[in-house]
């Protein structure tokens, strides 16, 4: 896909000591249905500048939201931020399992928060 300099880009979190994103790994080993909801929703974030209202998406902890993807009974959870030059950081992704949002998820979701502020270079 071809970018305008003004739109916004996604990126997907990559552990700066293995360059893996287990992001992008959760999302594909889904079923087709779900990761095109899943991308949809994706997109839907980048189109309005990494900011969606309720139900969409949550406030978690600083700058650290969280995208919310429901199929059927599955509930998916995309953590992210917005970063400088326009892009949006997915940082952790997990099936929902309880109401609420387990503690080891978000500090999950902030350990890569602070790997990707101390990295910056990696997400140019």
């Amino acid at each position: 896909m071809i970018y305008n300099k003004d739109e916004y880009k996604v990126k997907f979190y990559c552990n700066s000591e293995n360059n893996k994103s287990d992001v992008y790994d959760y999302i594909e080993k889904l079923n087709n249905k779900v990761q095109t909801k899943i991308y949809k929703y994706i997109e839907y974030l980048r189109i309005n500048n990494g900011y969606l209202e309720e139900p969409y998406s949550k406030h978690i902890i600083g700058k650290i939201r969280e995208l919310r993807i429901d199929f059927g009974k599955s509930r998916n959870r995309l953590f992210y931020f917005v970063f400088i030059g326009k892009k949006i950081i997915l940082l952790h992704a997990f099936l929902k399992k309880t109401s609420k949002t387990p503690i080891k998820e978000i500090d999950k979701a902030l350990n890569n928060y602070k790997d990707v502020i101390n990295n910056p270079n990696l997400y140019e």
